[in-house]
């Protein structure tokens, strides 16, 4: 269960009032002298036969409503209880770092997982998300070691090595992992997105980040295979790549789409005017990196490929052609990190270190969302993959010019306005 914030105490109700109801065929006139004897005063009539009233003689609201309950004319007293929005805010530490789940140019996160609840899925339950990346840090063995804040897994591969242990020796997508679906509410590290969702780890980059088509092509079909909801590929080729040099990823994402997957991808960092592959594909959602000011970051790619936004970190960019950015934008400023918890100083040491801000932070962010919404059934117990990338464009913040952009493509990603 997660926190809620101000929830309702026993004393938690309006001052000075309270609620009475009586019984069947007290006369008006016989209430008055109930509510004279008690110092209290009919304010409003309820529909239902109840009456809101004003307590006039100093009294608490507890000694009215004793008083009230002691007379013979009356059903009930209550006390005028206070609700509460059912907004969850999680006790880990580092939530507090996480601009990128709650504040003004957030994910809207809190409001989101209270949504994901009311449907029947908190945290994405049932969900499965395929990660492919450096490996992830996913149980204990030898001298590896499972993050102690990621908890769920399906069996996944190694492509470098060709085995069936995708430890990670990076960090990255542990890291990775970790925004989708970091075990929330625990005291522990920071918060995920998707928190109940299962990481299907497929591990297709090496210690230094590294990896090529092969790997990535069968790692796309491997997790298509298994039914995998969404796939994230923080990743990308280099800017000068065209589709006709990656035929064979172009194929393993249109077998993917085909049986269902929901496939997402960094835009890249090169700050180029043109998406990298293989966020560039036909049916891939790619995305764009924001600040924690809601600005483009600088080290961003764009382009008319970009589908939406969503937080990377890091500098924002120098725009200054339009009133979004010069409104919001510093460029001269420092940015804040994402923070997730990975390795610090060692394979077996884990943290919440700073440096991670790129495209590949901002694209699990939407892999998560994909995951809520396919979990909550927001359209349905099997959406395909372009409803959930509508719904997730339809229902993004505009940023930057007005209406599409190559910068914010339809904008900054909302995961409470996409679950409601």
């Amino acid at each position: 269960m997660l926190a809620v914030p101000g929830g309702a105490a026993a004393a938690d109700y309006v001052p000075g009032q309270v609620i009475v109801k009586y019984k069947d065929g007290t006369t008006g006139p016989a209430e008055s002298v109930v509510e004279r004897g008690t110092g209290t005063d009919a304010k409003q009539p309820i529909p239902g036969g109840s009456t809101q009233l004003k307590i006039t003689d100093g009294a608490s609201v507890t000694q009215t409503v004793d008083e009230l309950r002691a007379d013979p004319k009356v059903a009930y007293a209550v006390p005028n209880y206070r609700a509460h929005a059912s907004v969850l805010f999680p006790n880990d530490p580092g939530f507090g770092l996480q601009w990128n789940f709650s504040g003004p140019f957030s994910l809207n996160m809190p409001d989101a997982w209270s949504l994901a609840r009311q449907r029947g899925a908190p945290g994405g339950r049932g969900a499965t998300v395929a990660v492919l990346d450096t490996g992830v840090a996913y149980r204990n063995f030898r001298r590896y070691r499972r993050a102690p804040d990621l908890r769920s897994f399906l069996p996944g591969y190694d492509f470098v090595d060709d085995d069936t242990y995708p430890f990670d020796l990076n960090g990255h997508g542990t890291h990775v992992s970790g925004t989708i679906a970091e075990v929330t509410n625990n005291g522990e590290g920071a918060a995920g997105i998707a928190y109940r969702a299962k990481i299907m780890p497929l591990r297709v980059l090496d210690a230094e980040g590294t990896g090529d088509t092969v790997s990535i092509a069968r790692a796309i079909r491997f997790a298509a295979k298994r039914g995998v909801d969404v796939i994230n590929l923080s990743l990308e080729f280099g800017s000068s790549v065209r589709g006709a040099q990656i035929p064979d990823v172009l194929s393993a994402i249109r077998y993917a789409t085909r049986r269902g997957s929901v496939i997402v991808a960094a835009a890249g960092n090169q700050a180029d005017a043109v998406v990298a592959y293989p966020a560039r594909a036909s049916g891939v959602i790619a995305v764009a990196a924001t600040t924690d000011r809601g600005c483009e970051a600088d080290y961003s790619n764009a382009g008319s490929d970009v589908d939406v936004a969503a937080p990377g970190g890091g500098v924002d960019a120098a725009n200054n052609d339009n009133a979004w950015d010069l409104e919001h934008c510093k460029p001269d400023e420092p940015g804040r990190d994402v923070f997730q918890q990975t390795f610090t100083t060692s394979l077996k040491r884990f943290g919440l270190p700073s440096g991670y801000e790129g495209t590949s932070m901002s694209s699990p962010h939407v892999a998560a969302l994909a995951a809520l919404i396919v979990a909550t059934r927001r359209l349905g117990p099997k959406p395909n993959p372009r409803s959930v990338a509508e719904q997730i464009e339809r229902t993004a913040r505009d940023a930057g010019a007005p209406g599409f952009d190559p910068r914010y493509g339809y904008g900054l990603v909302d995961a409470a306005a996409a679950l409601r």
